[in-house]
């Protein structure tokens, strides 16, 4: 079992398919490294991309103790520096879904997987929509388990409520290790968290909800409810009357809407996969819309409840070969306030498959669909729902390569909702126990942290920026006596709507000490530009030995400059 990374090799491992291995549990992973993953969506250059390299760049640089290793580590630590490399460098050369991707990637041939599997996620998190192909493409015994929560394991889940995960994993381990009967297998398929309809906050600690479960993936009680696109509104086929136009004529016409969005489309998106370092979750949305197209309902007469991965199909052209779009799923309140439900997003180049992208040819139409997130949401009545399509989503995905103008054909593009109603059964399922875990490790605080989100402009220079302090202050194992200080910084910029402006930097300071003998740092900087034609990374590693007899404490230093030609992205 394991999260993230742990979660992946779960994965791999089970397709390896070793006689003694009887289950497993994959929690916030993925069976598709390209299509779910921290690097690329849709064909599109994740922002998170950078991130998560910075986070490898920072912790594969780090010396191991003295305590442990002995009078090696000065070795052992030059040989962890020398190797640490751009894993920045590597993701970029891979900018399709090529053999990089696909040897560790499960669902190349799901029937490898022979033993049973629990597919955990959340819904703030980035890999849940593993856990429907998980559920619907593997012929072995498996659950799903999908609550509000970031990317932690749910005892640990923010936002709550926080489960007693530890325990379900037990019932997972008695029933296919030691053939206890914990009645699992009388349990649905998938147990999902329905979450209720929540004010556009950036910080919140609990999302109100219930628990409701299916027996099987695709569930048969699902249906899928089509919305048309007319001009402004989106109308439910088979509704009773159509929308009207400010005009007073049906929206039954065909029409073509344009759109270039600004850059600032997509400043208060949040992160791909929340750590629930508050507040990485999007804001309300009416920050982003004035750049967006609106296609939107009239109040709801009744609930809807969508369990599920909704699309959108579109017909659309550019005005260039490389174009993208950003498609967001809103509940808007009788105030007007906008709470993103979900999203997804698309390289144009990509809409036939990622393995092979091809550019498009300015002018003609294309007819695409752009599947988004798998989300568990209750929109209530006198609510609407509301699509936001924009061209660029910055700094969750990186811009296209040029402005491009994309022209939507409302009358050929329609909104796929997997609606589901209500059952008593749901009101049957089994408690959920408290969570419970093991005591951590005593620590003692001695520097606070600081965490923060600010969005930036400068009306002087057109320069907006969004910085991201992730300072986790300064502490003291009081097993060990380790001091450990910990600071990560980001910032994302861009210029008016200069698409070559952009910019993604990155700096951290990872700093260990226990005594008067031993206190090292490492500070790494990494900064992401572009040109039209390419991406330019420029990276520093820097080492310390923090001895204050030696004149300079600097005992290691690389430079890396990179120009990586962008592949129609």
């Amino acid at each position: 079992m394991g999260i993230s990374w742990g979660g992946f090799n779960s994965l791999q491992v089970a397709a390896v398919a070793p006689p003694a291995l009887k289950a497993i549990v994959s929690a916030s992973a993925t069976d598709d490294l390209y299509v779910d993953n921290m690097h690329y969506m849709g064909g599109c250059l994740l922002a998170d991309n950078l991130s998560e390299a910075t986070v490898m760049f920072a912790f594969n640089s780090l010396p191991p103790d003295p305590a442990v290793v002995g009078d090696r580590w000065r070795e052992m630590w030059r040989e962890r520096l020398e190797g640490s490399g751009l894993w920045l460098d590597t993701w970029l050369r891979h900018q399709r879904r090529d053999d990089y991707w696909k040897p560790a990637s499960v669902n190349e041939d799901y029937s490898r997987v022979q033993c049973p599997v629990m597919a955990v996620g959340g819904w703030a998190d980035g890999y849940t929509n593993a856990i429907f192909r998980l559920l619907e493409n593997l012929d072995v015994p498996r659950k799903g388990l999908i609550g509000p929560w970031g990317h932690r394991y749910p005892h640990l889940g923010v936002p709550g409520p926080a489960i007693g995960f530890l325990q379900e994993v037990v019932r997972w381990w008695d029933h296919w290790l030691k053939g206890v009967d914990t009645g699992l297998e009388e349990e649905p398929m998938l147990r999902a968290w329905m979450q209720d309809a929540q004010p556009p906050s950036a910080s919140y600690e609990d999302r109100p909800g219930r628990w409701v479960g299916e027996p099987s993936w695709p569930a048969p009680g699902v249906e899928d409810r089509e919305y048309r696109f007319t001009a402004h509104h989106l109308q439910q086929v088979g509704a009773a009357h159509l929308e009207r136009d400010d005009d007073g004529g049906d929206d039954d016409g065909e029409r073509h809407v344009t759109l270039r969005s600004p850059l600032s489309v997509g400043m208060f998106a949040g992160k791909w996969a929340s750590y629930s370092a508050v507040p990485d979750l999007p804001y309300d949305q009416r920050e982003e819309d004035g750049g967006a197209l609106v296609f939107e309902t009239g109040p709801l007469t009744e609930p809807v409840e969508i369990l599920g991965l909704p699309r959108v199909e579109l017909e659309v052209s550019s005005d260039k070969p490389v174009a993208q779009l950003a498609v967001r799923l809103s509940d808007v309140a009788p105030d007007g306030e906008a709470t993103r439900v979900t999203y997804g997003v698309l390289n144009l180049t990509h809409r036939d498959g990622s393995e092979n992208p091809e550019p498009l040819e300015p002018g003609r139409p294309y007819p695409v669909r752009i599947e988004l997130n798998g989300i568990a949401q209750s929109v209530p009545a006198g609510h609407r729902l509301r699509i936001s399509v924009s061209t660029s989503y910055w700094p969750l995905i990186w811009p296209s390569p040029e402005p491009a103008t994309v022209t939507l054909t409302t009358s050929r593009s329609s909104l796929h909702l997997p609606v589901r109603r209500p059952r008593p059964e749901d009101d049957e399922l089994r408690p959920l126990g408290p969570p419970e875990a093991a005591e951590e490790a005593e620590t003692t605080v001695l520097g606070t942290g600081q965490h923060s989100w600010r969005v930036t402009r400068d009306l002087a220079t057109d320069v907006s920026t969004l910085e991201i302090v992730n300072d986790q202050g300064t502490f003291r194992i009081e097993d060990t006596g380790t001091k450990i200080h910990r600071d990560t910084r980001e910032w994302y910029s861009f210029r008016w709507n200069d698409v070559t402006s952009v910019r993604g930097e990155t700096r951290t300071v990872r700093r260990l000490e226990n005594g008067a003998d031993w206190r090292v740092e490492v500070v790494t900087r990494t900064v992401l530009t572009c040109t039209a034609d390419d991406f330019l990374v420029n990276a520093q590693l820097d080492a310390y030995e923090l001895d204050e007899q030696q004149g300079d404490p600097r005992v290691y230093s690389q430079n890396w400059e990179r120009r990586i030609p962008r592949d129609l992205v």
